[in-house]
């Protein structure tokens, strides 16, 4: 797989919400220094050094985010007869029934059911129709899904 970080719609436009959160943020952090600068003897003032550390963390996520989206392809779901970057599925294994959201790296979150279109997982099933039987390598061993429903 490509350098260039994929996104899906959904995931810009949260980062993109989050960006602008992040922005507003920048004055009431700015208040927050400059009242603790009024404090006297900023050597020993925890409320300035904990208002720079926020402004720090602040500035760059903000920064982060903007490189992402500048450099990040945003990827749009081509088909529903596919996997693909931005598809919902549902898979069967022999024991239980699974719903993933394939997305970009940046985006993955397995324990909100979505995974990298670049982990061992989501290469799998990329590519694969519905009722296609996918076999996946994992630690101990191989296991057997079954693609179910494609959305």
């Amino acid at each position: 797989m490509s350098d260039q970080k994929l996104l899906t719609q959904e995931g810009s436009d949260r980062l993109k919400a989050e960006l602008e959160t992040l922005k507003a943020k920048r004055s009431g952090i700015t208040e927050k220094i400059s009242l603790a600068r009024d404090l006297g003897d900023l050597s020993e003032n925890a409320e300035y050094h904990e208002a720079r550390d926020q402004q720090g963390f602040n500035e760059g996520r903000i920064l982060e985010i903007e490189t992402l989206l500048r450099d990040a392809k945003v990827v749009e779901k081509v088909s529903s007869s596919l996997v693909g970057i931005g598809s919902r599925i549902k898979v069967k294994s022999i024991d239980r029934e699974m719903e993933y959201t394939i997305v970009g790296a940046t985006e993955a979150d397995p324990t909100q059911g979505k995974i990298s279109c670049e982990s061992p997982l989501g290469v799998s099933f990329l590519g694969k129709k519905l009722n296609e039987e996918v076999e996946v390598e994992i630690p101990n061993g191989r296991i057997k899904y079954t693609i179910i429903s494609i959305a």
